[in-house]
């Protein structure tokens, strides 16, 4: 007679990303402990599969608190490649294992759908406002990529309703989740190393951005343009080192005609390839922003200076040598204190699974609301809300007007031109 063995895995430690080790397959479930996964608690639709909307997908699965229930997309190529890279995404595990996630065939069919539990937006920018209306009808958790919208009209307003929103939205500012980021607000403001925070300084040297479906990321109109973009991240991540409002910025940015060669509806791109910026703040603190898409390979630096100490964090990806991204933050106290520096990752399968393991952090941030919120526990979340969001895009907005007017802009008048007067507050 075979014995038989019970096992109690919840709350026990877990052997990440062993449990699908080839030499362990021999291992029936009931004998699962360490290896054990518990089942998805909560129900997703992914709606846009391109890039990001797969990356969601493949941390979903990698996270496993989480299940893609549904899809939607309008073009029918993203849907069919994003099925099956999911499809090979599945192991040895049963619990591991997952049906085919429904296709839905519109946006109304995914966010009224009762099974789903929450929707996750990861479509074009320039489809943002009109999406999120719909999934707000929904009333369920939504999960918004970056950024909030196109312009700031788009943004505000859906600030105004995501304050009557009965569930939540939060904006897909992941870079907040990087590890050499996290590590560096905790220093500036949890620990206050450097003491009061004088100046911020950021940059990225990257290559040209990634093709996308209709190219719509090389389009002003389609985009947002460029600082709203892919740089709305970094003016979240200064934003929230200043811990102050912005109060004016000048930029100056051009186009090197890297982008010359893409057309679309007989107009040629429109967006620019390197800025900088200057940021001045309420509280004194005075910011500025580096970018270029020539480079190579891809180099993100931060450097911040306060009347104790300077902090330096550096990220560097060389993807045609082949390594894994790397990443530092060095504190220098002098005679204020202890003077360190830190070489930073996650474990590498989160690294591998998108944004250096931010999107990952980012996600279960995510699931941790949505769970509290079923649970009836106080939400406490360092994810980003839908008004950081805006006020990322503000900065933005407020330098590619400058770049365009060769003027500094007043953030305040900004504010108030566009009917967001309640934000000087």
């Amino acid at each position: 007679m075979a014995e038989t063995t019970k096992l109690v895995s919840g709350g026990k430690p877990r052997l990440r990303f062993f449990e699908n080790a080839p030499g362990q397959q021999h291992i029936p479930e009931q004998d699962k402990y360490l290896y054990a996964i518990e089942a998805p608690k909560t129900k997703l639709a992914i709606i846009g599969t391109g890039t990001i909307g797969q990356e969601h997908m493949r941390v979903a699965k990698l996270l496993g608190r989480a299940a893609i229930h549904g899809v939607y997309d309008q073009s029918a190529l993203s849907v069919d490649v994003a099925l099956a890279n999911f499809a090979a995404l599945d192991t040895g595990s049963a619990l591991s294992k997952a049906s085919a996630p429904k296709v839905y065939q519109s946006l109304e069919e995914v966010c009224q759908d009762p099974a789903i539990d929450a929707l996750m937006v990861c479509t074009p920018n320039f489809t943002h406002f009109d999406i999120i209306k719909a999934a707000m009808a929904s009333g369920k958790p939504i999960f918004l990529e970056k950024p909030i919208a196109t312009t700031l009209a788009d943004a505000a307003a859906i600030v105004e309703l995501a304050r009557g929103y009965s569930s939540f939205i939060q904006l897909g500012l992941q870079y907040r989740y990087k590890a050499q980021y996290v590590e560096a607000l905790h220093e500036i403001n949890a620990r206050g190393s450097l003491g009061v925070t004088q100046t911020i300084s950021m940059s990225e040297y990257r290559p040209p951005f990634l093709d996308k479906v209709g190219q719509w990321n090389k389009f002003n109109a389609l985009s947002g343009g460029t600082l709203v973009e892919k740089c709305c991240h970094y003016f979240d991540l200064i934003n929230l080192i200043a811990e102050a409002r912005p109060t004016r910025v000048y930029a100056s940015a051009g186009r090197s005609g890297v982008f010359d060669g893409v057309i679309r509806d007989q107009v040629v791109s429109d967006i620019d390839d390197n800025a900088f910026v200057v940021i001045d703040y309420a509280n004194g603190v005075r910011a500025n922003f580096a970018l270029n898409m020539n480079a190579p390979d891809f180099t993100e630096e931060l450097c911040v200076v306060g009347d104790r100490g300077r902090l330096t964090t550096c990220e560097r990806f060389q993807q045609h040598h082949g390594q894994q991204a790397g990443a530092t933050v060095n504190v220098q106290l002098g005679e204020q204190g202890a003077s360190r520096e830190t070489t930073l990752a996650y474990a590498s399968a989160i690294e591998a699974s998108g944004h250096h393991g931010a999107t990952y952090y980012e996600h279960a941030a995510f699931l941790d609301r949505i769970e509290a919120r079923a649970a009836g526990v106080v939400e406490t979340s360092a994810a980003a809300t839908p008004e950081q969001g805006l006020w990322s895009m503000l900065v933005a907005s407020a330098a590619q007007e400058s770049s365009r007017t060769g003027e500094a802009i007043s953030v305040d008048a900004t504010l108030i031109a566009n009917g967001l007067d309640s934000l000087l507050k």
